[in-house]
């Protein structure tokens, strides 16, 4: 019995510091947090401002001035059949949750096919690029932890007069993003 409560606590020891953040200066205070919830409604974007971009409708529901920048959350409406090029984030965590339709993603060197309900974490440092597979609108959340400035690069480009390639490597290298290789294609 000693021992089996002596491995539960190893355990526990062991996993704890990777589901509890650990508090540091950096650590936001809990007065600097909004004191209530933030509703967005469905269609709607968190500061009335959405944004398209690589033919997809780009709407913010979480971003990381809500939340001292541990987060952004996109609801994107994807139309197309194209993705952005194979890149990879320096500083932060991308998480992709497929509502409607299907892509083909690929993380790493693996290539995955995703459908409704799927979903895929890809950690920082993991080159990674997805497309849209399916016919008519695909719906993808994707979530960017911490948020770094990704709401900030994708409005920028979305209203950049020049979309190009090499326009759009220039900003993402300023956001953490280095592009390593051309977009996926749908089949």
């Amino acid at each position: 019995m000693q021992r089996r409560a002596f491995l539960q606590c190893s355990i526990s020891a062991t996993v704890l510091p990777f589901a509890v953040p650990p508090l540091t200066a950096d650590s936001p205070s809990p007065a600097a947090l909004p004191d209530k919830g933030i509703l967005v409604r469905s269609g709607q974007d968190r500061s009335d401002k959405p944004f398209h971009f690589l033919d997809a409708d780009f709407y913010v529901k979480v971003s990381g001035k809500d939340n001292e920048g541990r987060c952004v959350i996109f609801d994107t409406i994807r139309h197309k059949k194209v993705g952005p090029t194979l890149h990879i984030h320096t500083d932060l965590d991308e998480w992709f949750w497929v509502i409607d339709g299907e892509f083909k993603f690929q993380a790493g060197e693996e290539i995955l096919r995703l459908k409704a309900g799927d979903s895929l974490f890809v950690p920082r440092n993991v080159q990674h690029a997805f497309v849209k597979t399916s016919e008519g609108p695909a719906r993808l959340i994707v979530m960017h932890q911490p948020a770094g400035t990704m709401e900030e690069y994708f409005r920028l480009v979305s209203q950049m007069p020049d979309n190009g390639f090499e326009s759009r490597r220039s900003l993402a290298e300023q956001h953490g993003m280095r592009f390593v290789g051309a977009p996926l294609k749908p089949d």
